[in-house]
């Protein structure tokens, strides 16, 4: 059967001047937070939702006044979206990036791009070549207490940054959605939930350079730690749990020659900055300044998908580029082998060309 629709040039219209319609593919957590934040969102039509599951398309569209769609064809046939927004399950991210970029459609997708290196540069190379911007969620640049940290170690609030320590600990997902547990379809733990603090380390200190790392999986209980080092001597210690029996946490800690910005999201204050302060004794003394709370007008996703839309418009280079989302993944996959192997791993040189490696705060 042919397809339905024709593939278009991807800017025949004025994005700036239009509203901008975005489809969105997959219900599921993510599908469903996406399409709500797009719904929201002034300059942007919500033209659709797709999953193959009826029940959860249709209730989506439902709720969110949108058309409900089960075949991805159609939809692009039919709602004629500017953007496709792709929150399916990591397996299918590749697949979907092709069909909808060879539509001349822009492509957001979720994090991680894909399951490996040589499926990440193919999806990448294909919206290159069919003239379509691509974007990958990797939403903790959004998170407002993340992005503080960024601002304050660019502004010289600690001195020289050194050391991060990261944690994010959650409820197995695989227990509510099965492809989850599935290392084939997921990566499990380090590439779903870890690759997070490891696009953030090296938003702050450039690509990792070589990492060690143990992953223990028993039960409802996935684990891993893994230790990262950078070019300029940086280290970054993170940790990634899911089966937390607690509710979902995320912490960090970025140590500086001149004092430590820290976040728990277990507290009520965002950000806290504790700075070494000299004394008529000379000794060094912590002080805790507060930092008032960001506004919750916009959530993260919100703002991270409006970003993308600007870009879009604009032409401009995102906060989060492929390259990003390609080393994210190149450094997740080394820490799985060096939690496979047991030994240290030396990512290649492509993470160590001219320029990756520099201080990215500075």
């Amino acid at each position: 059967m042919r397809n339905s629709w024709k593939q278009r040039d991807p800017m025949r219209v004025e994005l700036g001047e239009c509203q901008v319609k975005v489809a969105v593919i997959g219900c599921g957590t993510m599908g469903r937070t996406h399409a709500a934040e797009w719904k929201r969102m002034p300059g942007i039509r919500l033209a659709g939702v797709c999953d193959a599951q009826e029940g959860a398309v249709r209730s989506l569209a439902g709720r969110l006044e949108t058309e409900a769609y089960e075949d991805f064809d159609r939809m692009i046939g039919e709602a004629d979206p500017d953007i496709v927004d792709i929150c399916l399950p990591t397996h299918l991210h590749k697949e979907f990036i092709f069909k909808a970029a060879r539509t001349g459609r822009h492509v957001i997708c979720e994090k991680p791009i894909a399951l490996s290196a040589d499926e990440a540069e193919e999806a990448a190379a294909e919206c290159k070549k069919q003239g379509v911007r691509l974007f990958i969620g990797h939403v903790v640049r959004f998170f407002p207490s993340y992005a503080d940290i960024r601002r304050k170690a660019a502004e010289g609030t600690i001195g020289t940054p050194a050391v991060l320590h990261a944690k994010r600990m959650g409820a197995n997902p695989g227990l509510a959605k099965p492809w989850y547990a599935n290392s084939d379809k997921s990566g499990g733990v380090i590439l779903d939930l870890m690759i997070h603090d490891i696009d953030f380390a090296q938003s702050l200190f450039g690509r990792a350079v070589s990492v060690y790392a143990m992953n223990r999986r028993e039960g409802n209980t996935d684990y891993a730690l893994a230790t990262l080092r950078f070019g300029g001597g940086e280290i970054a210690h993170l940790e990634a749990y899911w089966g937390f029996p607690g509710p979902f946490t995320t912490g960090v800690e970025l140590a500086g020659t001149g004092g430590v910005l820290r976040f728990n999201s277990e507290n009520a204050v965002s950000l806290r900055v504790f700075k070494a302060k000299e004394t008529a004794s000379g000794s060094g003394v912590a002080a805790a300044v507060p930092v008032p709370k960001s506004p919750s007008t916009y959530n993260p996703y919100y703002l991270e998908l409006a970003h993308f839309a600007d870009c879009v418009r604009t032409g401009r280079e995102p906060e989060v580029t492929v390259e990003d989302a390609c080393s994210a993944l190149r450094t997740s996959l080394a820490v799985i082998e060096s939690a496979r192997t047991g030994r240290p791993v030396k990512l290649k040189d492509i993470n160590a060309r001219e320029g990756e490696n520099r201080h990215v705060y500075r």
